[in-house]
C-alpha cells in the first residue's frame, strides 16, 4: 500500500511539475526583462512545492548580503536548482555544468535566466568558461554554485571544486554557505518520480575571504565545515 500510495505522489509530482513548467516556459519566452523572467520563474517553482505539499522552508534569508555575493549550497538531487529557485532573491546568477545544454527545455530555460554554464570535463573550455565567470565576479554580480559539481546515489558531502571560491576571492565578494535539507530522500538520483517529503534551505552566516595567499583552501576549507 505504501508503495502504491508513492507511487500516485509520484505521477501527480510529474503532472503538476509539467502543468507549471510548461506555461512558465512559455511566458519567459515573451517576457522582456530579466529580472522579470526570474521572478516568474521564482513564482513557479515556489509553485511547484506548493502543488506538492513539500512545505519548503527557509531559515536565515535575512543573512544574505544586501550587495553582491557568492552563494554555495551541497548538492544530492536533480530537485536542488528547482529549490534554490524557489527561495532566493531573483538578481542569482546559478553557475551550471554545461552538460545541461544538451537538455532543450532546461537548456532554454536556463539561458533566460542568463545562467553561467562551466565545463568539466575539457580543459580548454573549462578555462574559458573560468574566465567568463571571474568576469562575472569582478563586476560583482550575485552567482550561487554547486561546488561539488555533480551528485551521487551515496549520500555525503563530495569534494568542492575551487571555481566558487576563486571567484569570491577575485571579487572580493563575500561567500555565503546554504544547505538544502531533504531533496535526496525527495528524489534520489537513481529514480525519476518525487517521494513525499519536506523541504528545508538554511542560509549561513557570510564568510568574507581573507587577504592571503591561501585564501581560496582556506574559504573551501571554512564553507566545508559549516555546510557539515
Amino acid at each position: 500500500m505504501n508503495w502504491l500510495k508513492q507511487r500516485l505522489y509520484g505521477v501527480w509530482a510529474v503532472t503538476t511539475f509539467a502543468a507549471v513548467t510548461l506555461p512558465t516556459l512559455i511566458l519567459m519566452l515573451v517576457t522582456p526583462g530579466l529580472s522579470r523572467r526570474r521572478a516568474l520563474a521564482r513564482r513557479g517553482a515556489a509553485l511547484i512545492f506548493r502543488l506538492w505539499g513539500a512545505n519548503l522552508h527557509t531559515r536565515g534569508l535575512e543573512r544574505l548580503p544586501s550587495g553582491p555575493c557568492v552563494l554555495v549550497a551541497n548538492h544530492a538531487s536533480y530537485l536542488d536548482g528547482i529549490i534554490l529557485t524557489a527561495v532566493l532573491p531573483p538578481d542569482y546568477s546559478f553557475v551550471i555544468k554545461r552538460e545541461m545544454t544538451r537538455v532543450p527545455l532546461a537548456h532554454f530555460l536556463l539561458r533566460r535566466l542568463d545562467s553561467q554554464f562551466l565545463e568539466r570535463h575539457d580543459a580548454r573550455g573549462s578555462a574559458r568558461d573560468t574566465r567568463r565567470i571571474l568576469r562575472q565576479a569582478s563586476r560583482r554580480q550575485h552567482l550561487a554554485f554547486f561546488p561539488e559539481g555533480t551528485f551521487r546515489e551515496q549520500p555525503g558531502l563530495r569534494r568542492f571544486h575551487n571555481g566558487a571560491f576563486v571567484s569570491a576571492t577575485r571579487g572580493r565578494v563575500p561567500l555565503v554557505p546554504a544547505v538544502i535539507h531533504g531533496s535526496r530522500q525527495m528524489l534520489p538520483s537513481d529514480q525519476w518520480l518525487p517521494r513525499p517529503g519536506r523541504l528545508a534551505v538554511t542560509i549561513l552566516d557570510p564568510i568574507e575571504p581573507p587577504e592571503h595567499p591561501e585564501a581560496v583552501a582556506w574559504l573551501i576549507a571554512s564553507a566545508r565545515q559549516r555546510i557539515l
